[in-house]
């Protein structure tokens, strides 16, 4: 997958003042989140198959890829649709 990002004349200017590569920085920085987010998935997949009793098979990124997660924007979604029902049985309770 391929993403492609643009910057500023200013934006390059500010990430060359600390990056030697603000193309090998941004790569690096991209790289290292998802490594973060991948440990957490199969961490938690591997605790959740563990008390299942279910197999813990592939590599990492088999695990990541069968793993049933929830993405951030649908968790954003979903929290924002249980903020409004919540605020609406607020506004419930409070009627006479």
């Amino acid at each position: 997958m391929q993403f492609t990002i643009t910057l500023t004349n200013a934006e390059h200017k500010a990430l060359s003042h600390v990056a030697v590569s603000p193309e090998d920085w941004i790569n690096t920085a991209v790289h290292e989140r998802c490594r973060i987010s991948i440990e957490a998935i199969v961490a938690a997949e591997v605790q959740r198959k563990l008390a299942a009793g279910e197999p813990i098979t592939g590599t990492k990124d088999d695990i990541v890829m069968s793993a049933q997660i929830e993405s951030a924007a649908d968790r954003q979604a979903r929290m924002e649709e249980e903020a409004k029902a919540a605020a609406l049985l607020e506004a419930l309770k409070a009627q006479p």
